[in-house]
């Protein structure tokens, strides 16, 4: 637990200094954002254009990892339960991967269990925002407040002090939503391997999940993954299994920001 705490704190220090390097300049600082990109094809990374590459490396958020490293990070984003989180979870310790869940306040409250768990099998907790509201039409208090409740919640049930990386609901942000949350220690989380997997109700069989994984696989890829899915849960197995054939190794959310931060240093 010291070791998180010591790196935890770290990670703080990283993302308030560097807020403070950055302004807002312009009116663009309120612009809204959709976050998207070009899909990997046979292994090139993902590609999010010009301005958005720009905007994130601005305020230091990241989507993807190094290129010539075969390491991918595993992410979930869990607004609540459908009885298929127990399933990835069970996969990720038989094939001791770790993952970053980023969560609600209301899956904290309904599923208190699950994320004491993923805590104790050494998961990382993201803050997906306390009520899942579009960020970017918030004022700056409310903004702070979602991250801040979701934190004191978290702590309250579990005894995490708190979380240092964020994910905008539905990919929506803007330039005054990453630099307020770099002032406040949290740096933004975004992702290069996706699809659509979000309606409870459209369970497409676990080859669906398996194909359109491989298919996108990259190098430095953040994948994102959301538990209501059946599919994804089913397909977690043999997608682990055939990426560590193909020589690709699962790393953390804490690696990747470290590499990060040291690359833009030098």
């Amino acid at each position: 637990m010291w070791k998180h705490h010591i790196l935890g704190s770290m990670l703080v220090a990283i993302v308030v200094a560097l807020a403070f390097t950055f302004a807002p300049s312009n009116t663009a600082y309120a612009k809204t954002y959709n976050w998207g990109f070009t899909k990997s094809k046979e292994g090139k990374p993902a590609d999010a254009g010009h301005e958005l590459e720009a905007v994130l490396k601005e305020y230091d958020a990241i989507y993807k990892g190094r290129p010539d490293e075969k390491v991918i990070y595993l992410t979930f984003d869990n607004g609540f339960e459908n009885g298929h989180t127990e399933s990835i979870l069970n996969t990720l310790r038989e094939e001791n991967v770790k993952a970053t869940f980023f969560l609600t306040g209301h899956y904290l409250k309904s599923a208190t269990d699950l994320v004491k768990r993923m805590i104790d099998e050494g998961h990382t907790i993201g803050n997906h925002s306390y009520g899942h509201p579009n960020m970017a039409n918030l004022p700056e208090e409310k903004m702070i407040d979602e991250w801040k409740k979701f934190d004191k919640l978290l702590n309250e049930l579990t005894g995490v002090e708190r979380t240092y990386f964020v994910r905008p609901p539905e990919g929506v942000f803007s330039e005054k939503v990453l630099e307020i949350g770099n002032r406040h220690g949290y740096r933004h989380i975004f992702w290069s391997i996706a699809f659509v997997d979000w309606d409870k109700n459209s369970q497409k069989g676990w080859e669906y999940a398996y194909d359109e994984l491989m298919k996108q696989l990259h190098p430095g890829g953040i994948i994102l993954m959301h538990t209501v899915a059946k599919h994804n849960a089913d397909a977690m197995p043999k997608f682990i299994q055939e990426a560590k054939k193909q020589g690709y190794r699962f790393g953390t959310l804490d690696e990747l920001v470290t590499d990060f931060t040291l690359e833009r240093k030098n």
